[in-house]
């Protein structure tokens, strides 16, 4: 009965101790599920990477550690495999805790009467790398808890990365990724089997083995005592295991820590300013960005030398429309001059750079050809004298020319016909801010530097002008979506553009460049801006459009900084560089282009005097419509040799049909100032003095089915519509809708106040003959920014 009754009670107890210790249990689990996850404290570093993957800028994390964070499939299979083996072979099939682990650690801690093994699980080790605690038995308690919590809730693949990215390296170097960078210069994706056991080895005393001179030999000895056992647990196959100890007996371990990768530093800054986040996969490519920031290094100390401090280049792919390759200012470090300062992104005088997109637009628009004959001489318009920047005058040159030597005063004319506002508009569709962007604020001193855009708007320009006409946003994130495209000109003007800016002689070719070492199929403009603050080199070659910048950040001024010399150069080292990357090959003539039949001296549309025609090409959706205005036919009396109008022929007399060349007023003016020859004129007779003081006014603006679109909520006050003509007469009255608006010289403009509608605008010269032309005003849609 005793027997029986004791038994009774150990069964009672036991039941009872069953019931506490399940109810310990769940209390515990109960508290697993409702305890918050240990903080993962300081966060990781941040990493910008080139296309590739491979990392180009590194940030120290908030508590200043090298932490790449690491996803598992990032990492060798080999590594984490011998990571299990070596440290924690159950970890699969644990639940936090390994109890086998923790016996088995017991005894040979006792056997030896000192501390051999912890039998701490991986996630144990994760648990003690979130929350640092004195090596304690109630620490060792509070691990096992957060052990198990981890397990719980997360899955096993995600406690390893979380372990890998955390495991301490030496110094503030953590984590498997930023120790394969530090210790190897490469990722943990491909390692070695010594690399692996290197890897295994210093986070089991991180302050012994850390790599640095004084503990090589400790480093080694641990390496290959890893590396044994690695070998005979079979993590390694025979020829692997082969290979790495004939690698350990030959290869020392590292002993100093590489630097962590830092390049494209102001892209780099940039961009985590822009795209926070813990990883971003830029558009950069590595090597393009390697060549860029290699020839601003050739030419620093020269730039230095002219009191040139900073710099800005930006690459495009224009095919694509990606950043390969930008850098920010001459030296990231150098405090004094604002090298930190990313330069590609701040707005400046672009000088003479857009230029080529006025040209594109108006070929585009059927209001020029290349060919045509423009005038280069002074003129003013209301307060505004432009000059070109050698101070001098080329009197009569064609637009192509005045492109390729950037003459100042046929832009301001082609921008005065074309309308401010209308080429402001097509800067916003192009991309430029629209808080630079905003109507009234411009005059026609925008087209030679009057507006300021940053180097990474000017390469969206020149890019949209190296892909025929079509602009899309510049992208500098991998991945990202890429928008359609709109079309701000055709292929046929875009051309157009390109030969011109092709040619090779002109004075905007740096001097010291071989014009046969020029890479080959690019084309190329410069700017240099008032004052001498900026110098710009902009160009393309087949796939790769390259801006160049230089100057300073406080806009200090130099004689040094003109685009030809002190932007010009570096642009085609650049563009030299990247040539090699991709085939050049010759772009034909787009399918938009016809031939049409010119003036061989005027480049106009050839009227009925020219007396001499050749082909050219012009955009089948835009041939310009207005005939030669150079050329006059007159009957010239062969007895006196007297020019005479058909009212003034006199019987028995014999005529001969004969062309003369009328110049503008202004264009003889200047010619005859500068004592250069002036085509001759007609002489006529008496009798037809007064009717043959000239042909009547050709109208020269508004241009022939031009329309004005007026900027809604501007004034009309501010848009005024630019009236001008040529004729041989001295003055002229401006008629609109049979009002007058003004009388001036025959060489000034007049503006009218436009309102919408139709308008019949009439010019007539001191004899009563007159020009007649339609001009349609269209009332502008509200504009509505985001």
């Amino acid at each position: 009965m005793r027997r029986a009754a004791r038994r009774a009670r150990w069964l009672r107890r036991a039941l009872w101790a069953a019931a506490i210790g399940n109810a310990a249990l769940l209390v515990l689990l109960a508290l697993a599920l409702v305890v918050p996850l240990p903080a993962r404290g300081g966060g990781g570093s941040v990493a910008v990477e080139y296309r590739d993957g491979r990392p180009a800028y590194v940030f120290l994390s908030r508590d200043d550690k090298w932490r790449l964070p690491v996803a598992l499939d990032e990492v060798d299979p080999g590594l984490v495999a011998a990571l299990v083996a070596l440290e924690d072979k159950r970890f699969w099939r644990h639940d936090g805790v390994d109890p086998l682990a923790i016996v088995r650690a017991a005894a040979s801690d006792a056997v030896h009467a000192r501390r051999v093994s912890g039998g701490s699980t991986l996630t144990m080790q994760l648990a003690r790398l979130l929350e640092p605690r004195p090596r304690t038995l109630p620490s060792k308690l509070v691990d096992m808890f957060r052990a198990v919590q981890l397990d719980l809730r997360l899955p096993k693949r995600e406690i390893l990365a979380q372990y890998l990215s955390r495991t301490p390296y030496g110094g503030n170097v953590e984590g498997v990724e930023s120790a394969a960078w530090s210790y190897f210069g490469h990722s943990a994706r491909h390692l070695t089997p010594l690399e692996i056991a290197t890897l295994l080895a210093v986070p089991q005393g991180p302050r012994r083995y850390a790599p640095r001179p004084a503990s090589t030999a400790r480093l080694r000895a641990r390496r290959d005592a890893i590396l044994g056992k690695l070998i005979a647990a079979g993590a390694f196959s025979a020829a692997d295991a082969r290979a790495a100890l004939a690698d350990a007996a030959a290869t020392a371990p590292p002993d100093h820590l590489l630097r962590m990768p830092r390049q494209a530093a102001h892209a780099a800054v940039s961009l985590h300013r822009h795209h926070p986040g813990p990883r971003l996969r830029s558009t950069l490519d590595a090597g393009a960005q390697a060549i860029v920031e290699r020839e601003v290094a050739l030419r620093r100390a020269e730039l230095w030398r002219k009191g040139i401090y900073s710099c800005a280049i930006v690459v495009v792919n224009h095919r694509t429309r990606e950043v390969v390759a930008l850098v920010g200012s001459l030296d990231f470090l150098d405090a004094a001059h604002g090298g930190q300062i990313a330069m590609f992104e701040r707005p400046r005088s672009p000088g003479s750079t857009l230029k080529p997109l006025l040209y594109a637009l108006a070929i585009d628009r059927g209001m020029a050809l290349p060919e045509y004959l423009v005038a280069d001489v002074p003129a003013q318009y209301g307060t505004y004298r432009p000059r070109n920047f050698d101070g001098d005058w080329s009197g009569l040159v064609t637009l192509r020319d005045a492109l390729s030597r950037s003459l100042n005063l046929p832009f301001v004319d082609l921008l005065d016909r074309f309308g401010v506002e209308s080429f402001l508009g097509e800067l916003g569709r192009i991309g430029v801010a629209p808080s630079r962007a905003v109507p009234g604020l411009y005059g026609l001193s925008m087209i030679v530097g009057g507006i300021e855009l940053t180097p990474l708007e000017l390469a969206a320009v020149y890019a949209t002008l190296a892909e025929d006409g079509v602009y899309r946003p510049l992208r500098l994130v991998a991945g990202a979506e890429d928008p359609a495209g709109a079309t701000l000109f055709g292929a046929g003007a875009a051309w157009l553009t390109r030969q011109a800016l092709a040619l090779k002689d002109r004075p905007d070719f740096p001097r010291r460049r071989d014009v046969a070492g020029l890479p080959p199929a690019i084309h190329w403009k410069t700017g240099t801006s008032f004052g001498f603050r900026d110098a710009w080199a902009v160009g393309s070659g087949p796939a790769y459009t390259a801006v160049v910048w230089t100057g300073n950040v406080d806009g200090k001024p130099s004689a040094e900084l003109v685009g030809s010399e002190a932007a010009g150069p570096l642009l085609f080292d650049v563009l030299e560089g990247l040539a090699g990357r991709t085939a050049a090959a010759p772009t034909p003539p787009p399918g938009d282009l016809t031939e049409v039949e010119i003036c061989s001296y005027s480049g106009h549309i050839a009227g009925a005097a020219c007396p001499e025609r050749v082909k050219a090409r012009a955009p089948i959706h835009a041939v310009p419509t207005v005939p030669c205005p150079y050329h006059q036919a007159y009957d010239v009396d062969l007895a006196t040799g007297r020019a005479v109008m058909p009212a003034c022929r006199k019987a028995g007399h014999r005529y001969e049909r004969r062309t003369f060349v009328a110049l503008p007023s202004a264009v003889a003016a200047w010619l005859t100032g500068r004592h250069r020859a002036v085509p001759d004129g007609p002489v006529f007779d008496a009798d037809c003095a007064a009717e043959a003081l000239g042909a009547p006014p050709v109208m020269v603006t508004p241009g022939e089915g031009q329309v004005v679109t007026l900027i809604a909520g501007m004034p009309a006050s501010r848009q005024l519509v630019p009236l001008s003509a040529s004729t041989r007469s001295a003055t002229l009255s401006w008629f609109v809708d049979g009002a007058l608006v003004g009388t001036a010289a025959s060489d000034e403009r007049v503006y009218w106040t436009p309102t919408a509608g139709r308008h019949e605008i009439v010019a007539a010269d001191d004899a009563g003959r007159k020009a007649h032309r339609i001009l349609v005003v269209e009332a502008g849609a509200a504009q509505h920014r985001r």
